[in-house]
């Protein structure tokens, strides 16, 4: 079996072979008119642009945006960004390429928690819920989701956006909402059902087995009105749910956003419904701040500004002392 390359060990000017996926493909063309592919590739460690020159009618009839591909090219470096300039592909599957060290598990970006884990540790989170219309309400959604909470990302291409990123997400929403809901004595399982609940319409706006993408109900409807269904049918489904305490889980879900131009319809009206937009902000941005940096391929210190931030992150120093 040869040698497969992951993206984090592109060195320039080597050539190199693998299984990556498809993130974009875009057809272009140069100044003098020839045709050319424009590629994002991805894979558990990172991604890279790549380019096709050659055969590119051929070539790019065999895959699609989306796909998992085979590929084999030399790295160059270009504006100080490494690339891929592609000489072979084409599209991989178990069938053929398994014997080849094809394993879609190293294509696709996956939280390093293991989401049973994840699954176990949150239904205890709800298991002491001690209000019981909230805990059978979030128990009650949780559970007829399961299959696809375990492995469903919290957004297609901003935070926590690999398999396992929505548990991984929320989970640590719930361990900032337990310490907030003391501090400041708030309805700790009020918060906890806006937390457990906000997101849940991501079931119905993300769809894609390797990469995600929105689906047609996510285009038309989005996910807060979505999930803002999902928790009007499960409230329906209780006999006897206290009304005002009803309107609040669905105002949580309507709110979270925060701000009419983040696209939420309703701007969070009560304590609990606040700290749950700032915790939700908060966690988004901490978790997109640190991919950054981590991502980033430039040595020294800093990373490029054409990030999320637009801004030079910090990523840290050598390690020596140099207050002496």
């Amino acid at each position: 079996m040869k040698t497969i390359t992951p993206i984090a060990e592109f060195i320039e000017g080597e050539k190199i072979q693998g299984f990556y996926l498809c993130v974009e493909k875009h057809l272009r063309h140069t100044r003098s008119g020839d045709l050319y592919l424009e590629l994002q590739l991805r894979d558990r460690s990172g991604s890279v642009n790549a380019k096709l020159w050659d055969k590119v009618e051929e070539l790019g009839a065999k895959f699609a945006a989306g796909d998992p591909v085979a590929v084999s090219g030399q790295v160059e470096q270009y504006n100080q960004r490494l690339q891929l300039i592609i000489k072979k592909i084409n599209r991989a599957s178990i069938q053929h390429y398994a014997r080849y060290g094809y394993d879609p598990g190293l294509i696709v970006p996956t939280s390093d928690r293991d989401p049973k884990e994840l699954w176990k540790t949150l239904t205890r989170h709800i298991r002491r819920m001690k209000n019981p219309d909230l805990r059978r309400l979030v128990s009650n959604i949780y559970r007829r989701r399961r299959d696809r909470l375990l492995f469903l990302p919290a957004s297609m291409s901003i935070h926590h956006n690999y398999r396992g990123g929505y548990l991984e997400h929320v989970l640590s929403m719930v361990e900032i909402a337990v310490f907030l809901a003391d501090h400041y004595r708030l309805d700790r399982d009020l918060l906890l059902t806006g937390v457990l609940l906000h997101d849940i319409g991501k079931v119905d706006e993300l769809q894609g087995e390797f990469s995600t993408e929105y689906s047609d109900e996510g285009n038309f409807i989005g996910h807060i009105v979505s999930g803002n269904d999902i928790v009007r049918d499960g409230l329906a489904a209780q006999e006897n749910f206290p009304r005002e305490l009803a309107l609040k889980v669905r105002h949580m879900v309507l709110a979270h956003q925060g701000t009419h131009e983040w696209g939420s319809p309703r701007k969070p009206v009560f304590r609990e419904a606040l700290v749950l937009h700032l915790i939700d902000n908060l966690d988004a941005k901490l978790n997109l701040l640190e991919r950054i940096v981590d991502d980033d391929p430039n040595a020294g210190n800093w990373t490029d500004l054409r990030n999320y931030f637009r801004t030079a992150l910090f990523k840290g120093d050598d390690g020596s002392d140099k207050t002496g």
